[in-house]
């Protein structure tokens, strides 16, 4: 059992009013479950598995106005740890925009943050989270993380999914997660230019300018990007390494016009060749957020462990209700 154990919420505080920090003793078996956070006080690391319709929010990163998902996230985790937003240095794996989701049965953002306190079980925090979230964001998985282990620096590859409804007029129970095409697309046309795409390139023609981003490297690895027929929905399968700010639907813009025989497919390896974003615009329109999902962030496969003598991965819990007996009359 790992020391210092927290059962509950809120955490509770020692006998002189402050939370007990971590201290492993020769007799636990905590010390790779141990962070060190900010201030450099020894915490534990939680990896968070968290799915969301982004429809009404301004995308992952924190703000708070208009509300964003960590912004929410953050909240609750405030109020369930007693914590202040500083201290538990919550990291997700994409920084979605707006309007983008990660939902369905595969679909999810990643993200860790740090407590200075340790639980023996999770699922009363996991309980407690998803009863102060609000309906569409759920936490679907908590676990213990190793101190190696961070949302985006450990992630190998994500994989993001485009969902086109091809039709003459869009169904309304897909307005808020596909984007309608009106015009008649040719698949087979898109599927030759998505494989353009593939290996490693300079997508700075396909990377929108962000304030809020670090310069990154340009050149990001493609490993697959397929183009799926399902009825009047196309499907735009893509997995990379990384990818760069609003560099899906930058690339999903060029294969509509590619899909709406405006353009031949051998346009892609040209306007990548520019490294220029103003080469694309000549040629492709925006394509709006709501068609896309972060559906599977992949990890280094030893940073998922979980720490030795630590609590287990909840998945929320299952409710029943016992059989009663009626009265025989």
């Amino acid at each position: 059992m790992c020391s210092n154990v927290v059962v509950g919420l809120p955490s509770p505080p020692n006998l002189n009013g402050t939370l007990s920090s971590p201290t492993p003793t020769s007799n636990t078996k905590d010390g790779d479950h141990l962070v060190m956070n900010h201030t450099g006080v020894g915490g534990y690391k939680w990896r968070l598995v968290i799915a969301y319709d982004g429809t009404r929010y301004a995308g992952w990163q924190y703000q708070s106005s208009p509300p964003t998902i960590q912004c929410f996230v953050e909240k609750v985790l405030m109020q369930a740890t007693k914590l202040e937003r500083k201290d538990l240095s919550l990291v997700g794996a994409s920084r979605t925009d707006k309007g983008v989701h990660a939902w369905g049965q595969f679909s999810f953002q990643v993200a860790h943050f740090v407590t200075p306190f340790n639980y023996d079980s999770i699922d009363s925090i996991h309980a407690a989270l998803n009863g102060l979230l609000p309906s569409d964001i759920r936490v679907r998985e908590i676990s213990p993380a190793v101190p190696e282990f961070h949302a985006r620096f450990s992630a190998k590859s994500k994989i993001y999914h485009y969902k086109i409804y091809n039709d003459t007029f869009m169904d309304p129970f897909q307005r808020h997660y596909a984007y309608h095409s009106a015009h008649k697309l040719n698949p087979a046309a898109m599927k030759e230019a998505a494989k353009y795409f593939i290996g490693k390139h300079d997508f700075s023609a396909f990377a929108n300018a962000s304030q809020k981003e670090r310069v990154r490297d340009p050149v990001k690895n493609i490993f697959r990007f397929d183009v799926i027929e399902m009825g009047a929905l196309l499907q735009l399968e893509v997995e990379g390494s990384g990818f760069l700010y609003r560099q899906v639907r930058n690339m999903v813009s060029l294969l509509l016009q590619i899909g709406r025989e405006a353009l031949p497919p051998y346009i892609v390896p040209m306007i990548l060749a520019t490294r220029d974003r103003r080469e694309l615009a000549k040629y492709a329109m925006f394509a709006p957020p709501q068609g896309l999902s972060l559906v599977t962030v992949k990890y280094n496969e030893e940073h998922l462990r979980l720490p030795s003598g630590c609590s287990t991965t909840s998945f929320g819990r299952h409710y029943t209700i016992g059989s009663c007996k009626l009265p025989l009359y």
